[in-house]
């Protein structure tokens, strides 16, 4: 008798490996930081977005996740499975063997909620990345406010060392004609060194806060940077509701842990549906079976799940749990965001103000104040005591202005690092623009013999 299926006792099963082909990566767009020109914070944020390798890293984690969603969602392969029987190779009936190709199917339901975790994983890691893009521009912003200030404050320290040279040729005029002391001179001096003092550490920090740059950029801390081209000018920030509402319904981290609420919610209903069993359909040919009529099988495999063990109950505890815990931390966060909401609005207004108030009444006083402490000098009529103090005061006033600048730009940010997104830009002010240029250059114009 002969074996109809004989042929199968040569049968090789060969297994095609699917190979995923990546799409090369586009060339990537580098802004490039002309050293001949001025740095905006706008082109800094883009460059940061561009170049930061933790930004990267984030988005290849984000593009893994959704790569996941469809195998998440697939059934497992078809098996293949083929047995003989040696010893009756030499019998009257030739080699026996035994064929069979079995498919697992799952309860109606559970593909799709593997599905619907691993889109939620994936949604969970693409807010992480949109996060991840607020952190940075607001530490772009940050580091491009101090980045500004620092070269402010450096002009205002030269263009006062040259103040404080004029000053000292007016004390050395005034000595040599009789009506003032030897000690204005030093004390021009003494106030000369000091403001030399301050910018060397201003230096140093300048080279603190380019490396910071630079890390930001993923380039080498040593790495030149161009000046900065401009600080925002203050502006009314958008009402307390206003930003509540964009919070709540854009903030990513809210939107991550929403996402992870779903994905804790997706395998709940799969710890659910673990209670209900799984399927195994197969069908096969087995020719060690004498009537012809008894080799053909099909058949049902289904699995008992019986919780003796408790661990399908422990399993649907420990879902429940973990929806719990992710809808209080929604909770959570919110309350501490509205919270941030308020103090960032309450910051941006009272360095507005601060920035109003030094430009419209301290810096205008200052400036009058040396003004006519070295006119009264001048006339013999008052002490170079005064002059200096009168100096300082203005120093102290410019600078204070150019960090309240500063702080004003710093503060929007997190105020947009609050709110979930950018708020606009506001009117740029040239970094270049020397408030203490009218009081400073009234001097060089005075100059006498």
């Amino acid at each position: 008798m002969h074996n109809p299926i004989g042929g199968l006792m040569a049968l090789v099963v060969f297994i095609a490996p699917l190979v995923a082909f990546a799409v090369p990566p586009q060339p990537e767009n580098s802004q490039s930081l002309q050293e001949d020109e001025a740095l905006t914070a706008e082109q800094l944020v883009d460059a940061v977005l561009t170049r930061n390798s933790g930004l990267k890293g984030l988005a290849a984690a984000a593009e893994a996740a959704n790569y996941r969603i469809a195998p998440a969602g697939a059934l497992d392969d078809p098996m293949l499975t083929y047995a003989g029987a040696p010893k009756t190779a030499s019998g009257p009936r030739g080699f026996q063997e035994r064929v069979e190709l079995s498919q697992t199917l799952p309860w109606p339901g559970k593909l799709g909620l593997r599905e619907d975790a691993a889109r939620a994983r994936a949604e969970g890691e693409e807010q992480s990345l949109a996060d991840r893009r607020l952190a940075l521009m607001a530490a772009a912003k940050g580091l491009f406010a101090e980045w500004a200030y620092i070269h402010r404050t450096l002009q205002i320290k030269h263009a006062h060392r040259d103040l404080l040279v004029e000053l000292r040729r007016v004390a050395e005029t005034q000595y040599a004609a009789g009506r003032a002391r030897q000690q204005d001179v030093l004390q021009a001096e003494v106030e000369a060194a000091r403001i030399d003092t301050d910018i060397v550490t201003h230096r140093r920090h300048q080279r603190e806060v380019r490396a910071m740059i630079n890390g930001l950029l993923n380039r080498p801390p040593q790495s030149p940077l161009p000046p900065p081209a401009a600080l925002p000018a203050p502006v009314e920030p958008p009402s307390l509701p206003a930003l509540q509402e964009v919070a709540l319904g854009e903030h990513p981290e809210l939107r991550r842990i929403q996402a992870r609420i779903a994905e804790a919610s997706a395998r709940h209903g799969l710890a659910e549906k673990d209670y209900f069993p799984d399927f195994k359909l197969s069908a096969g040919y087995n020719s060690l079976w004498m009537d012809t009529d008894q080799r053909w099988t099909v058949g049902l495999t289904v699995n008992l799940p019986f919780d003796f063990s408790g661990k399908r109950s422990a399993s649907r505890n420990a879902a429940e749990a973990d929806v719990m815990r992710y809808q209080w931390q929604l909770t959570d966060r919110e309350a501490q965001l509205l919270a941030q909401l308020e103090q960032g609005r309450a910051q941006v207004q009272e360095t507005g103000e601060i920035v109003a108030i030094h430009r419209q009444r301290l810096l205008p006083l200052a400036e009058e104040s040396l003004n006519a402490a070295v006119a009264d000098y001048r006339a013999g009529q008052g002490s170079f005591l005064t002059v200096i103090d009168a100096e300082r005061q203005q120093l102290r006033t410019e600078d204070s202005l150019v960090r309240a600048r500063a702080d004003y730009l710093r503060a929007w940010a997190a105020l947009e690092r609050a709110a979930g997104r950018p708020l606009g830009s506001a009117l740029p002010i040239p970094a270049n623009q020397a408030p203490a240029a009218t009081a400073v250059d009234a001097h060089k114009q005075e100059k006498r013999p």
